[in-house]
């Protein structure tokens, strides 16, 4: 046994067995360590081969959109107001003459009736009486008149044999004269109380539709009463319809107007008879006066919108997918020379089915993308497609 194989046997088994397993721990540390470096650089390769891929590809594929040049088409000027409903002539009908007890009511809202067509009654028996005194005294009156006349007549046939002066015939010329005037005062008189008995007849004063009552049988009426009914000449309706001052002096008489009452779906043609020649320092708004026909479905006081048409021009129109908005305002995208999206700031006017016309911004020859502009930014790459405009 040499001194090696001594010292081996003689070192302790646990120590043998540290110094062995000492060397295969690194060297599987150094294995990992190597393959994990070689994983992370085969990931990393992968990773830039991908991107170098996709950086091409993306730049090379730009979005396919939809461009119409919509050129130029006749369009409305439009103005929206709201206003109320009224009677275009209201006549308010109250009592003329002496007034009294009210006997009967013969009207009621929602009837037509003529020119001087009674409403209403008022009570008369005084009235009627002294009619009748009036009327006695006329013939009073005439009595003496046809008396003094025979008189007279007598008296002339006896001028003649010298009885009767020519004094005593112009006597008798003037009692008859007097007699004949006092017939015209008394027939003046009872013309007079039957045209007070007669105001004590409420009535039209042309013909119309009847609104309101405000009076029944039994009813103590006068002069200073309150109005009694209320009257819309010819039955013609208006809207007073209030609009902005900048629309307001792009109105003018004759323009053509559709009006829908507040609750319906009717909707009544018009024209405006009156544009207000003043507008309210508050609300800086004026009056347009709508004439419309009357209809049922129109109630006087009631709410309503109207649509102006106020001139026609040429302007490009657009389907509403076109035009964006946001808080700087309304605005559509345009296809450059370079197939390049640009924002232009456009203002709209009507929106109607056929699209939205626009006033400013556009000649009409431009290209602009047809929808999905909120998609698309300033600047970027398209393939334009050419599409169909609504002109």
């Amino acid at each position: 046994m040499n001194y090696e194989t001594q010292l081996v046997g003689d070192t302790p088994a646990e120590v043998l067995s540290g110094q062995d397993e000492r060397p295969i721990w690194r060297r599987r540390l150094v294995i990992g360590a190597a393959i994990a470096i070689i994983l992370i650089a085969v990931a990393t390769w992968i990773s830039m081969r991908g991107k170098g891929a996709d950086i091409p590809a993306n730049s090379a594929q730009a979005p396919v959109v939809t461009v119409i040049s919509p050129g130029q088409s006749m369009v409305s000027h439009t103005v929206s107001a709201t206003g109320s409903l009224a009677a275009r002539v209201e006549m308010p009908v109250g009592v003329v003459g002496e007034g009294g007890a009210v006997t009967r009511v013969l009207a009621q809202p929602g009837d037509w009736v003529r020119g001087g067509q009674v409403l209403a009654t008022v009570e008369r028996s005084v009235q009627t009486q002294q009619i009748r005194s009036l009327a006695a005294q006329v013939e009073v009156n005439r009595a003496d008149a046809k008396l003094a006349q025979a008189q007279l007549d007598r008296a002339k046939a006896l001028v003649a044999r010298g009885f009767i002066s020519q004094a005593d015939i112009d006597q008798r010329t003037a009692t008859r004269d007097a007699a004949n005037a006092r017939v015209s005062v008394a027939v003046a008189q009872l013309a007079e109380q039957r045209a007070r008995t007669g105001r004590l007849d409420i009535r039209a004063p042309a013909a119309g539709l009847v609104l309101t009552r405000a009076v029944e049988p039994g009813q103590i009426v006068g002069s200073g009463s309150a109005v009694l009914f209320r009257m819309a000449r010819d039955g013609e309706m208006e809207m007073l319809a209030q609009v902005s001052e900048g629309d307001l002096a792009a109105l003018r008489v004759g323009n053509s107007a559709t009006v829908t009452p507040i609750g319906g779906t009717a909707r009544f043609a018009g024209r405006i008879w009156q544009v207000s020649p003043v507008v309210d320092n508050q609300s800086r708004q004026g009056i347009a006066r709508i004439a419309i026909p009357y209809d049922p479905a129109i109630r006087p006081g009631g709410f309503a919108s109207a649509t102006i048409v106020s001139g026609t021009g040429s302007a490009p129109m657009l389907p509403e997918s076109a035009v964006q908005s946001d808080a700087k305002g309304n605005f559509v995208f345009i296809v450059n020379g370079r197939d390049e999206v640009q924002r232009r700031d456009v203002r709209i006017g009507q929106v109607t089915d056929a699209g939205v016309s626009i006033l400013n911004g556009l000649n009409g020859n431009e290209r602009i993308v047809a929808s999905a502009g909120a998609f698309l930014t300033p600047g970027q790459k398209v393939k334009p497609e050419a599409g169909k405009s609504k002109s």
